[in-house]
């Protein structure tokens, strides 16, 4: 889609005045042919939320499907969590990324032109104490949590904007009540068995890592906290979509081919996340079997989750935003569906 600049004439007195103008406006539209995109950059996280994204790259979907649109390469980057992901694509690193719903709302807060286009998965995250206080928190409850040391992902994540909410709602202040460290999932799982945190909130298939290594219970599903929240997503740069919105189509087509073949062969998709990600096949498929998350790509299932996010997000950083005249975003700031509407119109 072409981007066109706003005009004011301050008056217009002759048809030759009209003529100049369109002609001026004519070659500008000229100098702002989109450029021709040749290569992709995907970023995922080592999560079995976004299997489908590592299970495209592995059938060879990406360079296939998008191979029509001039597409010659796609490199998939990896990263530890949301945020991290965030501050690359803001950095324009990444045209896509799979990332959960709260860390693109964070980074638009920031300024970051994208929008999510694409549903991933909802729920999948557990929290997981170490096997001494499990009993304490069976008996007690979230209470049994004040004055701990959580591991979790970094603030804007999804994990730790859910965590932060429900403690909030059960009276527990996340920034005084309790100790919450900011960790990726290794660091996290490591942690934990060296007892350095007194529990971890993070996504599948860590939780299930732990409970296998003997580090650790998972005592609460993250469905349990917020029935049905919004957790994955596909989120597409503005850029692209504005001058290549055919390639965002097709981004979509194959993430939903993707998702909906993990969904109909879940051993393959444990046994592609093992082989990405160097982890055992059984604790994968364990971990998929036990996990509370449901596969998606529908993007209006995690609308009224992001609504709720950005919510929290903005009281969570009200004073910073008020003084930057920032207001909470609304579902046009955050969310696109017109691509993935065009495209299941097609199916």
């Amino acid at each position: 889609m072409i981007k066109t600049k706003k005009r004011t004439i301050a008056s217009l007195i002759a048809v030759g005045a009209i003529a100049v103008a369109v002609v001026m406006a004519a070659g500008c539209i000229e100098n702002e042919t989109p450029a021709e995109m040749t290569a992709i950059n995907i970023g995922y996280q080592p999560s079995t939320h976004q299997i489908a994204a590592m299970l495209a790259s592995e059938k060879g979907w990406w360079e296939e499907d998008l191979a029509e649109f001039g597409i010659e390469k796609v490199t998939m980057k990896e990263f530890p969590s949301g945020p991290p992901e965030m501050h690359a694509m803001l950095s324009g690193d990444l045209d896509v990324a799979y990332v959960g719903v709260a860390p693109p709302i964070a980074a638009m807060y920031e300024g970051l032109d994208a929008k999510i286009v694409a549903g991933v998965q909802t729920q999948g995250s557990a929290l997981v104490v170490r096997p001494e206080l499990a009993d304490e928190y069976e008996s007690v409850g979230v209470q049994s949590l004040k004055g701990k040391k959580i591991a979790t992902f970094p603030p804007g994540s999804i994990q730790h904007t859910l965590l932060s909410k429900w403690l909030t709602e059960n009276g527990i202040d996340p920034e005084n009540d309790v100790d919450i460290k900011a960790m990726g999932p290794s660091d996290a799982a490591t942690a934990i068995g060296a007892k350095a945190v007194d529990a971890v909130f993070l996504p599948s298939p860590t939780p299930t890592i732990i409970v296998v290594e003997g580090n650790g219970v998972i005592v609460a599903w993250s469905g349990s906290m917020w029935p049905n929240h919004a957790c994955c997503c596909v989120v597409a740069g503005g850029k692209m979509m504005r001058e290549h919105p055919e390639i965002v189509k097709q981004i979509i087509k194959t993430h939903i081919r993707a998702t909906e073949y993990e969904i109909a062969h879940p051993d393959e998709a444990a046994e592609i996340y093992a082989k990405w990600e160097d982890a055992d096949v059984s604790t994968i498929k364990q971990s998929i079997d036990v996990s509370d998350m449901y596969w998606i790509h529908d993007p209006s299932i995690e609308v009224d989750s992001g609504l709720e996010y950005a919510i929290v997000i903005y009281e969570l950083n009200r004073e910073r935003y008020e003084d930057k005249g920032v207001k909470v975003l609304e579902k046009e700031d955050m969310f696109d569906t017109s691509f993935y509407d065009e495209v299941t119109r097609e199916r």
